[in-house]
């Protein structure tokens, strides 16, 4: 299916009226959530009508996944009998998939269909549907973002929440495209993280492509930004809002358009709308933002041609 008549069809879907039979007064709702979740998601559970506290309660299970295994914290939830399931990555998706054939899932993930988390976007089967943001492809555009940002740097790193990367050929074939050498990186605990970005320098890299993840993600504000910038290391980041919170560039979709996408697909099934109604949906935006106080920071010049096709610049 081409992406324009996808768009077309999710839009259509979109503005369908919602179920007659809306949440029944007085029932509370339970949603469990696998990986982190940001505060936006449930805030537009809030204004879908599900608000917590008052008719929906939620339970989360965020950064502890990154040390613990998926797969036991996915029985756990699924213990407690949700009404719907919200995953974060695929590496979540698989594992609720696993804790439960029945209850609803909804996952943000690279590719729902080539991961198999899915037989068909438009309708899904089974019991999980959620949002490709695609990222694999937008973690190469970021390395073409990152090298014209910083065209005499010939080493970069790709960080990871793991080896092997499943996208390194694709990153590969940007990388000689572009004339430049990419060198793996992966981290997944708080030490990991430090210990990497430690041995970028001595690793001579020159910046950093950290590639979609959301464990890495969740750990971005507090320790990443600040890492990188103790380092002085230049880097893009996967989220437009990760630019905003002190990072040098971020490309893709905003964090918080996907996890409304995500939120309103919760909504639809805690009103009864079976997962084959509800289809996979997919950006429709990307943004580029570029830091301007961060390049003064790390002494990078932004070429000007760049800066204008930014679609924000923090100053």
């Amino acid at each position: 299916m081409k992406r324009r008549e996808f768009v077309t069809l999710i839009a259509g879907a979109a503005a369908l009226p919602l179920k007659a039979s809306a949440q029944r007064a007085g029932r509370r709702y339970r949603v469990a959530a696998l990986g982190p979740v940001p505060l936006s998601f449930f805030d537009e559970l809030d204004r879908a009508g599900f608000v917590r506290g008052r008719n929906v309660e939620i339970e989360s299970r965020g950064e502890s996944v990154a040390t613990v295994s998926y797969a036991d914290v996915a029985v756990e939830l699924v213990q407690a009998s949700p009404d719907v399931l919200m995953a974060v990555g695929a590496e979540a998706g698989r594992a609720a998939q696993k804790a439960t054939q029945r209850i609803p899932i909804v996952v943000i993930a690279d590719d729902l269909l080539g991961s198999k988390l899915v037989a068909s976007m438009p309708h899904p089967e089974g019991n999980t549907t959620g949002v490709a943001i695609f990222a694999f492809q937008l973690d190469a555009k970021r390395l073409e973002l990152l090298h014209e940002a910083l065209p005499a740097i010939r080493r970069i790193a790709v960080l990871a929440d793991r080896l092997p990367i499943p996208n390194m050929s694709t990153l590969e074939s940007a990388a000689k495209r572009l004339g430049v050498e990419i060198v793996p990186f992966a981290a997944r605990s708080e030490d990991d993280i430090i210990r990497v970005i430690d041995a970028l320098k001595v690793e001579e890299v020159g910046a950093v492509n950290l590639l979609a993840s959301p464990i890495l993600a969740s750990k971005f504000q507090y320790l990443i930004r600040d890492r990188l910038a103790l380092r002085r290391l230049p880097a893009i980041l996967q989220w437009p809002e990760q630019a905003e919170e002190g990072g040098l560039m971020g490309y893709g979709p905003r964090l918080s358009a996907v996890f409304d996408q995500c939120a309103r697909q919760v909504a639809r099934l805690l009103r009864g709308a079976k997962v084959a109604e509800v289809p996979v949906e997919q950006p429709t935006k990307f943004e580029l933002v570029i830091n301007l106080k961060t390049a003064k920071m790390l002494g990078v010049e932004m070429p000007p041609m760049l800066l204008t096709r930014a679609d924000r610049t923090v100053e």
